[in-house]
């Protein structure tokens, strides 16, 4: 049975009094983030109009956002208990500066592969400082606090995805990405100068850590990590090429998406602690079957309606994983949580370059049936929607087991967590 925390009104120690800004920054630089997931999946086609590159070549640039993201993440990981959140929080902002001015001057296929992989480095130093920052800060709400903080993936993304909508034509693409620079400089505003936690309420011993990477539920969670971000991310980066001929606007299906996961993550707390985590898994991974399903065969005002159980089901797949491990695993500290981000970028950059080869051949072969133009991407579209279903459909089972196995597991309250520094290495303490 799931235990509901006990409140508690004494302060962790080695939090700082400026937690809330942090965590506004922190929340503004995930916008950047998202932001440059949602506007590179508005500008995709014109970039390959623009540089003469396949669908293939596309997932290979697209891939490199998802290459820079572990990298970034297994580094930071590793040099977090060393050099802290506030230094890696700077090389985010450099490395965001350098992708998004490298990008208006790309030029090419490779101009592209470069600017794309500083963006990816610059994102997974945002996740590799924040998500062990925010569990440093708030100690005694950790789920919660990472859902509301991951609101802002999708909330960045419903604002990038609407930007690139109705201010694409006007501004072109290069103007798109130069949008991004303002939140960029807001969040290196918010963090100048600040004092950032001392990592007292989180295992920072990086020996520790690395023994915690071992356990049974860490590693089954790893290998769960790389196909929830597969099922969510699969779909949303390649929205406007599988859906574009569908009769609904990519964009459009993107920020309801976007939306909902937005409003979903941030009144997330309720919901995990009545259900508990892993129970919010399995639901999870049900409802983005039935949404992938349901968007592969659906058409026109339809395709909104499919978006939405889409929405419900991948909305606390990233932040409850997170949660999940800083409770259940808590020895694994920061470098855990980066790893585990790590794994679930890493495994797009294996399936994007698949994923356009899907697309390619579903088209080609629509195309030899007679099939012509939207008819074709009609049929194309849903063809690689079909494909990318057996990534939820695998987590359908892997979540039911670990539910039913989690069930019977002994749960520790909030306040004995954290306050008795012993009670961290016990299931369930994170809370």
């Amino acid at each position: 049975m799931y235990v509901e925390p006990i409140a508690t009104d004494r302060v962790p120690s080695g939090v700082p009094a400026n937690r809330d800004r942090l965590f506004l920054a922190a929340c503004v630089s995930l916008i950047v983030t998202s932001m440059t997931f949602a506007i590179r999946a508005g500008i995709l086609t014109e970039l390959g109009e623009t540089f003469a590159i396949s669908d293939v070549q596309l997932g290979w640039v697209n891939s490199m956002a998802f290459l820079g993201f572990p990298v970034a993440m297994i580094v930071g990981g590793l040099i977090y208990n060393k050099v802290g959140p506030k230094n890696l929080m700077w090389v985010a902002f450099v490395s965001h500066m350098l992708g998004l001015v490298l990008t208006v001057y790309a030029g090419g296929f490779w101009g592209l592969i470069i600017s794309t992989f500083f963006i990816g480095f610059a994102n997974g130093s945002v996740e590799a400082a924040c998500n062990p920052m925010i569990v440093d800060m708030y100690p005694d709400k950790k789920s919660e606090m990472l859902n509301k903080f991951h609101v802002w993936f999708p909330g960045g993304a419903v604002i990038g995805s609407l930007i690139a909508n109705f201010l694409g034509a006007s501004l072109g693409w290069q103007g798109l990405i130069w949008i991004m620079v303002i939140p960029t400089v807001t969040y290196a505003i918010l963090i100048f100068g600040q004092e950032f936690p001392r990592s007292q309420n989180i295992v920072n011993d990086t020996g520790a850590n690395f023994k915690g990477l071992f356990a049974p539920l860490y590693l089954f969670m790893f290998v769960c990590m790389s196909l929830t971000a597969a099922s969510e991310f699969s779909t949303t980066q390649w929205v406007e090429k599988i859906l574009g001929a569908s009769g609904a606007q990519p964009l459009l299906v993107l920020a309801l998406v976007s939306g909902l996961m937005a409003t979903g993550r941030f009144f997330a707390g309720p919901i995990i602690h009545r259900l508990n985590p892993a129970g919010v898994l399995w639901i999870s991974s049900i409802l983005t079957t039935l949404g992938i399903y349901l968007l592969s065969t659906q058409s026109g005002a339809m395709i909104y309606v499919a978006a939405i159980v889409f929405a419900i089901g991948v909305c606390y797949f990233w932040p409850t994983m997170l949660g999940f491990v800083s409770e259940y695993s808590p020895q694994s500290g920061a470098l855990g949580l980066s790893l585990l981000g790590g794994i679930g970028m890493f495994s797009m950059v294996v399936w994007n370059p698949v994923i356009g080869g899907w697309l390619e051949e579903a088209t080609a072969a629509a195309t030899a049936i007679g099939a012509t133009g939207a008819e074709a991407d009609l049929i194309a579209g849903r063809e690689t929607l079909q494909a990318m279903i057996y990534f939820p459909i695998i987590l359908i089972v892997l979540f039911g087991g670990l539910y039913f196995y989690m069930r019977n597991r002994p749960q520790v309250h909030a306040d004995e967590a954290v306050l008795d520094p012993k009670a961290m290495a016990a299931p369930g303490s994170a809370r």
